[in-house]
């Protein structure tokens, strides 16, 4: 069977999350069966297996939407996208889409990094569900990433198609040392900061939190470095401005926690990350990191400054075994479960969309 996955998210320099995940699956995915990556930018074959690959247009081009034809020219039997945007006019193959999460829909601040006339788009997308229900019914699977967007997107009635969970992981780890206290009263945050994300509830429990400091991993603006600092006490935020993977693990292992605000997540990878290094995860009240965290993690109510103070202050009592549960948790998700899934997916797909054509053949020779 030839399968195709489009790899044209990957990053060029620092994962985000849609790159990490693709690149993790598609590891994993390779050790189990050959495929062909499509890539926009040969850069990208840095961070993908030694696999075949086909240099195509970028998925935010003006041509996306005829991608398919240059796709067709290799002969999959299935494509599989990280994301639920491909374009599949004229596809003469099978079709597995990614659908991350609802987010947008509630919180409707597009990424900063694109364009204005594509940040417009994504605003006018997400007025309406029905946008949505129409690209996920082009294919003939549908995957996303945790049980509770599965469960939203059942409850909105976006797709006809099947939905399966493949996971989202954190990339695999050293043996972590054992750890039975922090290294120091350090917070660690991984992630960006748009609205939802809610880092300002983090900042505004540091007062009641004596000794402690929230490091800031990600990138930050001038404005936005300025609006934190001024509701933080003096020395108690360390901006990392974006870390690297080493800076980020180093920080993460002398850590007392990873902790989140966020008020809406797809998933929660810095969670399963901070977890795999035995650090306990203090996090938002939420459905999906309920999912994530499990018996391990610590939660509190992400719009009570007093209630993450408390939820901190709790894990002081419990380190340890919060600690060891994290372990033990975090091993729950890998790459190469979340492989073996989309593989199953993409043989019964792929296989399913043979047959059909095989039978389409017969019938018109009958004819």
């Amino acid at each position: 069977m030839r399968i195709v996955v489009d790899c044209r998210y990957v990053r060029v320099g620092r994962h985000d999350g849609i790159s990490r995940f693709t690149a993790g699956v598609v590891g994993a995915l390779a050790e189990r069966h050959e495929v062909t990556m499509l890539v926009s930018d040969i850069r990208q074959l840095e961070k993908l297996p030694d696999q075949p690959h086909a240099l195509v247009t970028d998925p935010t081009s003006p041509l996306e939407p005829l991608v398919a034809r240059r796709v067709n020219r290799l002969k999959p039997d299935v494509v599989w996208s990280p994301m639920q945007t491909m374009g599949s006019w004229g596809r003469r193959y099978a079709l597995v889409l990614t659908l991350h999460d609802l987010i947008y829909y509630t919180n409707r601040t597009p990424p900063p990094e694109f364009a204005a006339p594509i940040r417009l788009l994504w605003r006018l997308y997400h007025l309406a569900w029905w946008p949505q229900r129409v690209l996920l019914n082009r294919a003939d699977a549908v995957v996303t990433v945790s049980g509770t967007t599965r469960d939203e997107m059942r409850r909105h009635r976006l797709t006809k198609r099947p939905v399966t969970v493949v996971s989202n992981a954190a990339d695999p780890v050293d043996d972590a040392p054992e750890r039975t206290s922090p290294e120091r009263r350090d917070l660690v945050y991984m992630g960006s900061f748009m609205p939802y994300k809610n880092v300002a509830a983090l900042v505004r429990a540091l007062p009641l939190l004596d000794g402690y400091r929230l490091h800031l991993m990600s990138r930050v603006s001038d404005r936005e470095r300025a609006s934190l600092s001024a509701l933080a006490p003096q020395g108690t935020l360390v901006f990392h401005d974006g870390a690297d993977d080493s800076e980020y693990r180093e920080a993460l292992l002398r850590a007392t926690a990873v902790v989140t605000a966020s008020r809406a997540e797809g998933f929660g990878i810095p969670l399963v990350e901070g977890m795999a290094l035995g650090t306990p995860a203090v996090v938002s009240d939420i459905p999906i990191f309920r999912e994530i965290g499990g018996d391990a993690a610590i939660y509190f109510d992400p719009e009570s400054p007093a209630s993450i103070a408390a939820a901190v202050r709790r894990l002081e009592g419990e380190w340890a075994d919060r600690s060891a549960a994290s372990l033990r948790q975090a091993a729950g998700f890998s790459w190469t479960t979340s492989a073996d899934v989309l593989l199953d997916l993409l043989e019964r797909v792929g296989s399913a969309s043979s047959m059909r054509d095989r039978r389409r053949g017969r019938s018109s020779n009958d004819r």
